[in-house]
């Protein structure tokens, strides 16, 4: 898929953008048919794109082996129905390998996530992203975020690099966005994918739209799929009394489970998968299991993001 066709797919999303976790069986091995069943019941839910083995996939914790079995799996799971994405990242040398890895595997585009570790000059940084774009032929999208955070000058050179097609933002500075979104409309021809990659990012969407980034990642949709989609409808068809009763009923007190504990973007998602009937197994260290406790809030949670449903239903009669 080339850039053009990638990024006109992914402009108008049909769906949330999926961002699956990765499976583990009890021992801790890789799981990939019970991985195929979780995209696949994600692509049967209505995603518009895979995002296979990012963030939320506990891409820290994966060998490049299987990270390339992941992506292989996603690929043949989704059949082209919509784009698969890979998450690359580490410094400059690992994170070519993983993209070629990706390339192999039959991904439609890449998301480039922070180097590794380093605080790195905006000229490093730039360097870095076009190493690995250059690495193969596919689109790339850049995260935003951590050490990782970019001038509009920084992005307006990214936006000029042949294959670079878009920015995620997981750092939420409005006023930065802001400008950095000026600032790529002035200087640079063509179109520009923005995303809002903050952790449960319906929770900012409506701000983020306001500033013009309609896209956003769900790691909802992994476990509450028809949550997820009910807020994206909402958003798409300015119903925004329904997107405000789904943010007081079940986003922001997801958000505040969520920071109960570190690495629950992931963790407290993963057992969301489970409560739903999919054994996705546990997070990987240095990553640890939500309490007990946390995981009935959450199952209570889900409850009420459901019944909220129930009463938009009931109201539409």
């Amino acid at each position: 898929m080339t850039p053009a066709p990638f990024a006109a797919r992914l402009a108008v999303p049909s769906g949330p953008l999926f961002f699956p976790v990765t499976a583990f069986g009890p021992d801790g091995s890789l799981d990939l048919d019970v991985y195929r069943a979780h995209v696949r019941r994600g692509v049967e839910a209505g995603a518009a794109a895979v995002f296979a083995c990012c963030g939320t996939g506990e891409f820290h914790a994966l060998t490049p082996e299987e990270f390339e079995d992941c992506v292989r799996a996603a690929v043949e799971v989704t059949g082209g129905r919509v784009p698969v994405v890979a998450g690359v990242g580490y410094g400059t040398a690992l994170a070519v390998r993983y993209a070629r890895l990706a390339h192999a595997a039959g991904a439609d585009g890449l998301l480039a996530l922070p180097p590794y570790l380093v605080v790195a000059g905006q000229e490093g940084l730039l360097r870095h992203y076009r190493e690995v774009t250059a690495a193969t032929p596919l689109p790339v999208i850049v995260y935003q975020r951590d050490n990782a955070v970019f001038t509009p000058a920084t992005v307006v050179g990214l936006a000029r690099t042949e294959g670079i097609v878009g920015l995620k933002d997981g750092v939420g500075d409005f006023d930065l966005m802001q400008r950095v979104i000026s600032a790529v409309r002035t200087e640079v021809t063509g179109d520009f994918l923005y995303f809002n990659g903050l952790p449960t990012a319906e929770q900012t969407q409506l701000a983020y739209r306001a500033l013009g980034v309609p896209l956003y990642s769900s790691a909802v949709f992994c476990f509450a799929p028809e949550i997820a989609l009910a807020f994206h409808r909402a958003l798409h068809t300015g119903d925004d009394a329904t997107a405000r009763r789904l943010l007081d009923g079940f986003y922001r007190p997801f958000v505040e489970l969520r920071a109960r504990g570190r690495g629950y973007a992931v963790a407290l998602v993963k057992a969301g998968v489970r409560l739903r009937g999919l054994d996705v197994g546990e997070v990987r260290p240095p990553l640890h299991e939500p309490g007990e406790d946390h995981v009935k809030q959450l199952a209570q949670l889900i409850e009420r993001g459901q019944a909220l449903l129930d009463e938009d239903s009931t109201e539409d009669k």
